[in-house]
Formats: structure tokens, sequence, C-alpha cells
């Protein structure tokens, strides 16, 4: 589509939506910038621009002369498909298209996106990390936090694009077309923005919409979801698997990851020589080097990336040491799932922080990872009583579950009672907002906490 001259909607004032506005004005269309929260003032909006006189802003109502005029529409991630706006933008017949999309079309490349419930941001960085010791041009994108719509003008026929891709920006690709993909494991989140399980699975499934044979899925073969889907994937499927050997893959045999090719072993590296822990770490290992070895990477310089990669923030974050407590940031496990890998990685008697707000998700099986782990479950926020309600019936003792309104006053908590020997483990289990703005904000306040209070 050619976009010179036309009037473009973006829809949502974020990190995404500004970046679309600020690329759309590189090309030369006409973006208006559209924010339906209360609050929000015109003046305010366009200022965040880079060129606020080159762009329109519109905030609360989404005028019907404004609507006709428009010749495409950029969703934010954080915009539903099925708000009204966007129902009325659709009745219209305005082409939508998300962020990812808008870089994707503008943008030169190969892609190599990843997807996920979990493990996708520790998973985006190493393949990043594998990539820039490989070749001279890449650009780590996407939900990562740096907005692909930022990259797109910089990337050349030569240029490497990682993109870390949620379910929120696979909703409106039209045409994006990664050479290799990834999905990294599926279970239960966001479902009140999706509605049901199988309405996210199929979102999530789209990542290899526009694959053919020519091209590549990694796949976990531990997921049921995703051994299913292989079935029907439209590009050529390598596997990794933390449990058993697979062919053409691979593997985590004892300590060692193994790639199995055309009927012959070669070992990788052993994984105490990572700088990660735990074994849904070790699938995300797993997954970059099938990534990256799907891209032309040779194995030796994978695994001296690998060895040399620190772990991200926010995801089982070792803080500090402190009167013999060790304290842990893992503010990304925002959902029960990634929460099970926190707790599972523990191997001292943990003091465990968590809640939050309520995405609509079931603890119930996060819970029953608790066994052997969590000497105290320390709830906050607006979940702490579902989460109470929830640890009850699945026989946790009541007299060891203690509930605050806030962060603060949990950590207060966990700094007067944990003991040498112990952990404090901060992995929510829940979204962030409400109390922090999103999981990042709660992550540094946590740490500030226990290098200055402690």
């Amino acid at each position: 589509m050619d976009l010179k001259g036309k009037n473009v909607l973006v829809y949502g004032s974020g990190k995404s939506g500004i970046g679309a506005a600020d690329l759309l004005t590189e090309v030369g269309a006409k973006p208006i910038l559209f924010d339906e929260k209360e609050g929000t003032d015109e003046e305010t909006l366009l200022a965040k621009l880079k060129q606020p006189d080159k762009a329109q802003a519109l905030c609360g109502a989404l005028p019907d002369a404004a609507l006709r005029s428009l010749a495409l529409a950029v969703l934010s991630p954080g915009v539903p498909c099925d708000v009204p706006n966007v129902l009325r933008l659709k009745e219209a017949g305005v082409p939508i298209w998300g962020e990812v999309e808008l870089a994707y079309q503008i943008g030169k490349g190969r892609v190599l996106a990843i997807t996920g419930t979990n493990g996708k941001t520790t998973t985006t960085s190493l393949v990043g990390a594998i990539m820039k010791a490989a070749v001279p041009e890449v650009f780590v994108v996407g939900n990562i936090g740096n907005a692909y719509t930022g990259a797109a003008l910089d990337t050349t026929d030569a240029s490497t694009i990682v993109a870390e891709i949620s379910s929120f920006q696979l909703e409106t690709i039209r045409d994006f077309h990664p050479q290799v993909s990834a999905i990294l494991n599926i279970t239960e989140d966001h479902l009140n923005r999706h509605h049901t399980m199988e309405e996210y699975i199929r979102v999530k499934e789209l990542i290899t919409k526009n694959q053919t044979r020519d091209d590549v899925c990694v796949l976990n073969y531990e997921d049921p979801v995703l051994r299913t889907f292989a079935k029907r994937c439209p590009a050529r499927v390598f596997w990794f698997s933390s449990a058993r050997r697979v062919e053409d893959g691979i593997y985590l045999d004892g300590d060692d990851l193994v790639l199995t090719r055309d009927g012959a072993n070669e070992r990788i590296l052993d994984v105490n020589e990572l700088s990660l822990i735990g074994t849904h770490n070790y699938e995300n290992v797993m997954a970059a080097v099938a990534i990256t070895l799907s891209a032309g990477v040779d194995v030796k310089t994978i695994a001296e990336a690998c060895r040399n990669f620190k772990p991200v923030e926010h995801r089982i974050e070792y803080v500090a040491t402190k009167n013999g407590v060790i304290w842990y940031n893992d503010s990304k496990g925002t959902n029960p799932d990634a929460a099970i890998k926190g707790i599972q990685a523990m191997k001292r008697p943990t003091f465990l922080i968590a809640g939050g707000y309520d995405k609509g998700s079931d603890y119930h099986e996060w819970i029953r990872a608790f066994a052997g782990k969590v000497k105290c479950l320390v709830l906050e926020g607006k979940t702490r009583f579902d989460i109470q309600k929830t640890a009850l019936e699945c026989g946790f003792p009541k007299e060891r579950i203690v509930l605050f309104e806030t962060m603060h006053e949990a950590m207060d908590f966990c700094r007067d009672h944990a003991e040498e020997g112990d952990a404090v483990l901060l992995s929510p289990a829940c979204a962030s907002w409400g109390e922090f703005p999103n999981y990042e904000v709660r992550g540094d306040k946590f740490k500030e906490y226990v290098n200055t209070e402690i």
C-alpha cells in the first residue's frame, strides 16, 4: 500500500503507537494519533511525536468524518480488536494493521520471530546475542520493548530482525512472514482479551500464517498443543525437548544439550556452563539454538554466545543476599505458568510474594507446585483473596499465608521474617496493572527496596 499523502489512524499513544506515527510521518503519510482514554488531550499526544506539526491528534471520540477519510488504521497491541471503535473501522471497510505489520511492510531484511506464553523475552534476547556474534546487522525488536517501527527505516536487505511477538501483536498481522518462527509453549493467559483458550491458541499459531515449506517453525515437543499443531504447520518443524530424544532437533540429555540431525548426534554445551538456571531456561536456550541454527549460524558460534549470555532483567533475576537471605526478582512471571517456573527454580525455603491485577487466571496448578518449596505465601494486590481461597482449596496451610494491600508491605514482612538460609522470590502470577504501570516498574521497585531498605 502506498501511504504517501494518506490519512492513517494510529489507535493508541503508547510506545508502539508513537513509533508507528513517527514512521508514518517519515514515509510521507498523514498520521492521526487517536487515544480514547479519559484525561488525554491533543496537545499532550502531539508532544510525544518527533514531528508534531505533521500529524493530527484526536482524543475521546472518533468522529464519523475522520473515519471516512482514512486509508488505513494501525492498532497498538493494547487495543483489543473487538472494542466499539475498532468494530466501526471494520464496518467502514478501513484496512486494519498492527504496528508489527506496518514495520514489516516498510522494513527490509529477514525476520526471526518468537512467540509463546512464557520465555519469549529470554529467548529473543539470546537469539539476538547469537545473531550479533554471527552477522553484522541485527535488530532486536517487538514485545521486548523496542518498537519494530522504530527500527524499520534503518533495516536493509542484509539485516536480521529478531522479533518478540505477543498474541496481541499477532491479531493484526496480514503479510508478516518470518523465515524462522518459534512457538515456545502455549498455556492459559490473556483470556480477558482472547476470551477462550481456543482463540488464544489460534492467535498464537498465526505466527506461521504466511510461512511455507521453505521456512522453519521451532516447536516445543513437550507442549501437547504444539504437537497437535505440528501436523498442520505450513513450515518445516524443528523440535526441541527437555524430556526426550527428538529426531532432527535438540534435546536435553542429562546436563548436555544435544543436536540430532541426519541420524548423527552433536553435543552443543553443558547447561552448567550457562548463567541461566532451571529447566524452563534450558528450553529457552534450546529454542534459541534451533532458531539460530535454522538461520545458518554454526554450532561453535552459538555455543560460545550462549556461554556468554547474561539473564534478562525481571526473570528469576538474582538481586542480592542480605543477612543470609537471597532475594530474587521474577516480576515477569505475570501468569501462573510463568510463576511455576520461578518457584521450581528455587533451591531454598522460599517466601513467595505474589498477587496483582486479575487476568482471569486459574491458580490451582501453580499452587500445587509449591510443595516442598514455599515456606510462606505472601499475597498482595487485588487478587490476594482469590489466591488465598485457591491455596486453601489446594491444602496449603492457612497459617503460612499472609495478606497485604501493597507490595511494599509484603516486602516489609519478608524482611522482618525471612531467616538465614531462606529465599524471597517476587513471582506474582499476575499482571502489575493497578499498583504499577508494567512488570518492569514493579521489578525495579522490588530491587530498589532490597538494595536500599535492607
